[in-house]
């Protein structure tokens, strides 16, 4: 083979290698800038049990709720054991470690798996809010090269994608005034690390993420119950980092941390739920308190009364909206509600029914969840291949089609085990990545 022969094929692997990293990547929360859409074209199944198109099963060390997240071919996952992993066995507070798993997609092999003890104290296992998540409740994120885990009180931390550990930040070591623990998850904007810090130190918290240096603070007590992750919003005048607050929708500079904007928005003293964004138009809906609205990025100060687009009465208690082909989707109470993204207007309205086909009995089904909100639904909608996947605590998943008719294509279980379902789904090349409190699946064709 002539030098330039070789030359040229080494060029083509090393396209198609950047190829296969670029696509059908969900490196963060809700996967492709937090949209809950799928960027790829591949199908996706419609119906699963335990012993159809269930790809692989993996027994987690330990419990969680974080999501999934794919980058290549690798899944990675965070859990935490030794402490609050039931009520039953609380165990004791020193043992508490937190655990970051990678993942062989094909195989459903753990790879590596990182064990972090941790450094200070955590929010005790108690009341109505830390026993309904647990210590893993932050999603990671990726660059494509590292990986970075949000671990609340005991700090952020980089791993490169074979499992060395590249540093180690504290963000804070504070309690929300609830004492219902943190749950927001981080997210890259070029080479800034962007971590939402509400319960830790009331902060969103900028750092450089290949040395974990803090670049910028932006502060507020607000934040102190805010459990939502923020999105890269990109207008005409600017790129801001945007996130739901209580009573207002906040811009973020991710250069130096400085409040771009602002709106009012809805009237609620906690925002638990997480934006989305289509092109230049933010949408939230929350659900302690309820409202819904949709707003245009860009501006300087207060832009309330400019930018504004629609306000609703829609509520949806944890989980994000999903937007869509010009319409926005959400799931409560059972009910999937569909919204026109232009007007606010409703589409539809429709109950999800029906039980999910299983080989054997389910078992221990209608317990209460950990705490007070017993059954409570924590999982977002997500959207592929024209379907609207959405999973309930007690492990069921419903299949929509995503269109301007209410039409339930499905139900499925992976399992007939008691198993909490919190996390929302990872979607990629086709796969759907489901995650319990126990353990780790791949549904595909």
């Amino acid at each position: 083979m002539s030098p330039r022969v070789l030359i040229a094929v080494i060029g083509i692997l090393v396209l198609l290698a950047c190829s296969s990293m670029g696509h059908a990547q969900w490196n963060r929360f809700r996967g492709p800038n937090g949209s809950g859409v799928a960027d790829d074209s591949s199908a996706t199944p419609t119906r699963w049990s335990e012993a159809t198109n269930l790809k692989w099963k993996l027994e987690l060390p330990g419990s969680g709720v974080s999501s999934p997240i794919v980058v290549g071919d690798q899944v990675f996952v965070t859990t935490y054991s030794g402490y609050g992993e039931s009520r039953e066995e609380i165990g004791n507070m020193d043992d508490l470690k937190r655990h970051l798993v990678c993942v062989d997609k094909e195989t459903g092999e753990i790879a590596w798996h990182k064990t972090v003890p941790s450094t200070v104290k955590e929010d005790p296992y108690t009341g109505m809010g830390v026993p309904q998540h647990g210590y893993a409740s932050h999603t990671p994120t990726s660059d494509g090269k590292n990986v970075y885990v949000f671990f609340g009180k005991t700090g952020v931390l980089a791993f490169d994608l074979q499992g060395q550990k590249l540093w180690q930040t504290s963000v804070g070591t504070d309690s929300d005034h609830r004492y219902w623990g943190s749950s927001s998850s981080p997210i890259v904007y070029e080479d800034v690390l962007v971590v939402p810090a509400g319960a830790e130190s009331r902060a969103i918290v900028g750092l450089d993420k290949n040395t974990g240096k803090e670049l910028w603070r932006a502060e507020a007590d607000g934040l102190g119950s805010v459990w939502g992750t923020p999105a890269v919003v990109r207008s005409k005048t600017s790129t801001d980092i945007v996130i739901g607050a209580p009573y207002e929708i906040w811009a973020i500079n991710p250069n130096n941390g400085r409040l771009r904007w602002y709106c009012e928005a809805m009237e609620t003293d906690s925002f638990s739920s997480s934006i989305v964004v289509d092109g230049e138009v933010i949408y939230a809906i929350e659900g302690r308190g309820g409202g819904s609205i949709a707003v245009r990025a860009g501006g300087k100060d207060d832009i309330t009364k400019t930018n504004v687009i629609w306000t609703g009465r829609d509520n949806a208690r944890f989980g994000s909206p999903v937007v869509y082909q010009g319409r926005l989707y959400y799931v409560s109470n059972k009910i999937a509600t569909c919204i026109d993204a232009k007007t606010g207007e409703t589409i539809f309205e429709g109950r999800l029914r029906g039980e999910a086909p299983t080989t054997q009995p389910v078992r221990n089904q209608g317990r209460r969840g950990r705490g007070g909100f017993g059954s409570t639904d924590y999982s977002s909608p997500v959207i592929a291949d024209g379907k609207l996947y959405f999973v309930t605590r007690g492990g069921e998943t419903f299949v929509l089609e995503a269109k301007t008719e209410f039409k339930q294509l499905a139900v499925n279980r992976v399992t007939p085990d008691a198993e909490e379902f919190s996390a929302t789904p990872a979607i990629s090349a086709g796969a759907i990545y489901l995650r319990s409190n126990k353990h780790l699946y791949c549904v595909a064709e």
